[in-house]
């Protein structure tokens, strides 16, 4: 039997999945905090559906893996945002 609380780590994770979204970005489109989040697709999601576990938690390592690079980019158009605007 599918619990109304079983529900939302598995809707969470195949969203992540399907949109290979990060835990900032998919909290929020739902609403709730990254902490929820991470907490329902690492530890809820486990004990409900451990293939789906599985699979979000890839999707998660490839985040993790790129994050570097997101936070130099959002550096990069932060500084450069900062030039345009001492020029104008």
């Amino acid at each position: 039997m599918l619990y109304e609380r079983d529900e939302r780590p598995r809707r969470l994770a195949l969203y992540l999945i399907e949109e290979k979204s990060t835990v900032r970005s998919t909290a929020a489109v739902f609403g709730i905090s990254k902490s929820t989040v991470h907490k329902d697709v690492s530890v809820r999601l486990a004990k409900i559906d451990p293939a789906l576990h599985r699979e979000v938690q890839k999707v998660l390592e490839t985040n993790k893996s790129e994050r570097h690079i997101r936070g130099g980019d959002a550096t990069k158009r932060k500084y450069e945002s900062a030039k345009r605007e001492r020029s104008d």
